[in-house]
């Protein structure tokens, strides 16, 4: 569900027109809606209801402040993937306690800020960052609490480049070298093994994929144990799918969270996760412009003022949005399909191919659903244009949570070498 509909013929986030922020903030701009944002965090909390559960929002999938800041009020930790992501869920309230750092390639610098701030855990994906997270604990004298990212050779996910549980993924380690690195971690000073982790990917729609490589964690869980291991936590992920066309019916989190509670009852595990687009996906949308008309020979290509720097999920993903157009078409409006495309110097700058929409006028605004996650976070200053704004709606009320670049402040960390001058 979202808070995005049509209200005297406009498109309203809430209770604001879409064309009274695009008027404000310029377009392109990401449209966040506070109650969806609420609404999901909640509708989480209340499906994990009894169950020993650390809900981390995934920063990654949406990082703006304003937004951490609303899932805080909310009770969410963090999954951050970067010493950039922690500092930023720290600067929004959350916690350290209920920060878990996740990434292949965490530095010395960053595994020294999540120990001295005391973050909830480390989830380590080879035997070499192990090894380094020791050496920078014991030069700290702090304990690190670890969980190790193993790889379950499952595969899921919309689009191989958002699978992460397949053999020859970047993630985790291999299965069958697990049980030697918690061996290992026995051995190592400033390293406490606390549990095992596990992602197999994102915009996964069934369950069956995730409860495969759920079980087979488990059965790692229970052989670990076995062996010696005081392992109480285990950390499945994200990768809940979200509706991005009107016809998608992914898994709800209810039955998410029965799976769960059927696949870890009675090991007395804290179950954390790592929702992400779940909760910002449709949380938002990005306001652009139409700039022009251009017929082609088999074609009408519709030029709007977003680029792929602005929403990069089609040319990354070929990932699909609906368009709406922020002025509700009449009754009767004529259809015409479209090549929706922007301003970028490259091919790949192609946001829909033949999409049938209500005809557009040069001038009117339309509106790309389901973007606020992995929409602004992905965003580039490519060609030299400016990074898009983004609003929060709360209600009737709107601000600016992050404003557009001036022209100077795009180039303010440039500056010539003397032999230049």
């Amino acid at each position: 569900m979202h808070h995005f509909e049509y209200k005297s013929g406009r498109l309203h986030c809430e209770g604001v027109d879409l064309n009274l922020i695009a008027d404000t903030a310029g377009t392109p701009v990401y449209v966040y809606s506070t109650a969806t944002l609420r609404r999901h965090a909640r509708v989480i909390a209340a499906a994990f209801e009894g169950q020993n559960c650390l809900i981390a929002y995934s920063v990654k999938a949406n990082g703006n402040l304003a937004v951490l800041k609303t899932l805080a009020s909310e009770g969410c930790g963090a999954d951050v993937v970067s010493g950039g992501e922690m500092r930023r869920a720290m600067t929004a309230g959350i916690p350290a306690s209920k920060i878990v750092f996740s990434g292949v390639g965490k530095t010395r610098g960053e595994m020294a800020l999540g120990l001295e701030i005391g973050i909830h855990q480390f989830n380590v994906e080879s035997a070499a960052e192990l090894e380094a997270l020791s050496e920078v604990a014991t030069f700290l004298g702090k304990t690190a609490p670890v969980a190790l990212r193993v790889n379950p050779d499952v595969a899921a996910g919309g689009h191989p480049n958002i699978s992460t549980g397949k053999a020859g993924d970047k993630f985790g380690v291999p299965w069958a070298d697990a049980p030697a690195l918690y061996e290992r971690m026995k051995d190592l000073p400033g390293i406490k093994a606390v549990g095992v982790d596990v992602h197999i990917g994102s915009q996964i729609g069934e369950l069956a994929p995730m409860r495969a490589a759920f079980e087979k964690t488990i059965s790692l869980v229970k052989q670990l144990r076995e062996a010696g291991h005081d392992l109480t936590r285990i950390d499945l992920g994200g990768g809940l799918g979200i509706p991005y066309k009107s016809d998608d019916s992914p898994a709800p989190p209810s039955d998410y969270a029965e799976m769960i509670r059927e696949v870890t009852e009675g090991l007395g595990l804290e179950v954390i996760l790592e929702p992400g687009r779940v909760i910002a996906g449709n949380a938002g949308v990005m306001v652009s412009e139409v700039l022009y008309h251009k017929p082609a020979p088999d074609r009408t290509f519709l030029i709007i003022d977003a680029g792929m720097n602005d929403l990069m999920r089609p040319a990354l993903y070929q990932a699909h949005h609906d368009i709406l157009p922020v002025n509700e078409p009449a009754a009767g409006t004529a259809e015409t399909r479209y090549d929706i495309v922007g301003p970028i110097c490259e091919s790949t700058d192609k946001f829909a191919a033949e999409r049938t929409m209500p005809e557009v006028a040069v001038g009117d605004r339309i509106a790309f659903m389901s973007s606020g996650a992995y929409g602004a976070v992905l965003s580039s200053q490519y060609n030299a244009r400016p990074l898009v704004s983004e609003v929060l709606v709360d209600g009737d009320n709107y601000a600016i949570v992050r404003r557009r670049p001036r022209f100077e402040d795009m180039i303010e960390l440039e500056q010539m070498p003397d032999w230049l001058i």
